[in-house]
């Protein structure tokens, strides 16, 4: 894998409640520059296609607690698309997966991936769950049509892990976030079977690699 390969598989990501538009040029010009993806709150997403239009860019749908009603979810994620944005990264509802609910589960995510035509990751939250429950928010988000599972949305306690990755690429590609603040980090992630990072340290992670 060359370098350009190794930027392309980072989504550098700004998602905190004091996010400005300005922190998201800040991340947009540096995914231009170093061949990244950027993934951005939903608020920016119209500014963000009209300022970057090359890069792919991810945005977040029933964040950070997937507790949105399903229409709520479905129609964010609609506006977001036809907004710009190219894949959307959507929150999982945890207590209802906890309660057994898993038709509303998989119809939460089912409805989401059916409302638009863009890539779909379902974020699972991987430090709230036990390794029974991993697996079944795997199995769910699969069976609802799914592109990828997510780990983390960065505001649990606790983020991406190996065994987590190991366990969720049995099921769909992963997208390992949280905690990826290394280019040692990042490629670790990558040989457990994550085929994205997200990461607020893109930069870092990418200027890690070694010279060709």
């Amino acid at each position: 894998m060359n370098r350009a390969e190794f930027a392309s598989k980072i989504d550098h990501t700004v998602l905190g409640p004091e996010t400005t538009m300005a922190d998201v040029r800040e991340v947009l010009d540096a995914a231009e520059e170093y061949g990244m993806n950027a993934c951005i709150p939903p608020c920016y997403v119209p500014e963000a296609a009209e300022y970057a239009p090359d890069v792919t860019t991810a945005t977040v749908v029933g964040f950070p607690h997937g507790q949105n009603a399903t229409e709520i979810k479905r129609e964010e994620a609609a506006q977001a698309w036809k907004a710009g944005a190219d894949e959307i990264d959507m929150v999982l509802n945890v207590g209802r997966l906890q309660a057994g609910e898993d038709d509303a589960v998989e119809h939460d995510i089912a409805e989401v991936v059916a409302g638009v035509p863009i890539p779909v990751k379902v974020i699972i939250e991987t430090a709230l769950l036990t390794t029974d429950e991993k697996h079944h928010a795997c199995q769910l988000a699969r069976d609802a049509d799914a592109d990828y599972v997510k780990t983390s949305t960065g505001f649990a306690d606790g983020g991406a892990t190996l065994e987590d990755v190991e366990l969720m690429s049995e099921y769909l590609p992963v997208k390992a976030s949280g905690g990826v603040g290394s280019y040692e980090e990042a490629v670790a992630m990558l040989d457990a079977g994550a085929e994205r990072i997200g990461a607020s340290s893109g930069v870092a992670i990418v200027e890690g690699f070694p010279e060709e």
